[in-house]
């Protein structure tokens, strides 16, 4: 009987909820970092242990058996009580002196969190991060799913689980090498930068797709050929002069305090921002002492960089 035998572990419950996602045992090991090997031997083993087949596995693909669908719920209610479990255990004690998850893209992190975290620590010296970079739709799923506390990036995404206050808007600025035929103006119309070639960073990145957007209001053209890995490759390619490019302010504030052989400007009449958020989940035991912590970021923000950006302050009711 399955009384007698050993309970599923909560390992084994993740990687069967997780092929039961993505159907594919390949890209499930790749989301658990694991090997496929090891995940296709757990699966088995839990199989094994339910006198059950969970999945229906053919040459053409994987499927979910009735069995495996009847159980799923359960698996991933399981999960999340283990989640939340471990939350409220972490915030029995005071929420200031714990580590949070805390995700940031990595076109805001290095730029911004150097200027906020000192001062943060200073007013608060028993609270920590464990800082992660990812993409914002990363970020966004990895809040839902736990891996993450808390995230700090352009949120363009509601969902009810999530709750958020917003933190700054951020300017890109547009860049091009000094001997541009716009360099050294201090603003630029839009309709000048029409059929530009437009660096942008690769398309995994949030920040693309803005760029992308822009462009196509602009009529400037996206230069597909050549996309950076990052702000600072970015920044290269437009100073060898092959095309020009919009930066987050907040690395041009941190890094081009002698921007040699490139030219800032910003666009007249047509602000171009970003505007950043934290968020969390809204079952999350820490919930309120994250609303004051968005508070303190905004204080600091202000005061450190209010000539960067500019602190939005939460909606009243």
């Amino acid at each position: 009987m399955l009384s007698d035998r050993k309970n599923p572990s909560l390992n084994q419950l993740r990687y069967f909820v997780t092929v039961a996602k993505k159907l594919n045992f390949r890209r499930a090991a790749h989301e658990l970092g694991v090997s496929q090997p090891t995940l296709t031997s757990q699966i088995n083993t839990l199989e094994s242990q339910l006198e059950l087949i969970l999945f229906e596995r053919s040459r053409s693909g994987t499927l979910l058996s009735a069995h495996g669908h009847a159980l799923l719920h359960y698996a991933e209610q399981v999960l999340k009580a283990n989640l939340h479990f471990h939350e409220v255990a972490r915030n029995l004690s005071d929420g200031e002196n714990t580590m949070y998850r805390l995700g940031i893209p990595p076109t805001l992190g290095p730029y911004l969190l150097p200027h906020i975290l000192p001062d943060i620590h200073r007013l608060k010296p028993g609270l920590k991060f464990y800082v992660r970079e990812a993409a914002p739709d990363q970020l966004f799923q990895g809040l839902l799913t736990g891996e993450y506390d808390l995230i700090l990036s352009p949120m363009s995404t509601t969902n009810s689980q999530i709750q958020s206050q917003p933190l700054f808007y951020e300017p890109l600025k547009f860049v091009m090498p000094f001997d541009h035929p716009q360099a050294g103006k201090t603003h630029i119309h839009p309709e000048q930068i029409r059929n530009e070639q437009v660096l942008t960073l690769e398309n995994r990145h949030h920040f693309h797709h803005q760029v992308q957007e822009i462009c196509l209001q602009l009529g400037a053209n996206v230069a597909r050929d050549y996309e950076g890995t990052s702000l600072d490759t970015l920044r290269q390619m437009v100073v060898m002069g092959m095309g020009v490019a919009f930066l987050p302010g907040l690395y041009v504030h941190s890094e081009l305090h002698k921007p040699e052989a490139l030219h800032v400007c910003e666009l007249a009449d047509m602000p171009v921002v970003r505007q950043h958020v934290l968020a969390w989940r809204n079952t999350s035991p820490a919930r309120a002492f994250f609303r004051d912590l968005s508070a303190l970021m905004r204080t600091i923000i202000r005061d450190r960089l209010g000539d960067a950006v500019a602190v939005t302050e939460p909606a009243t009711s």
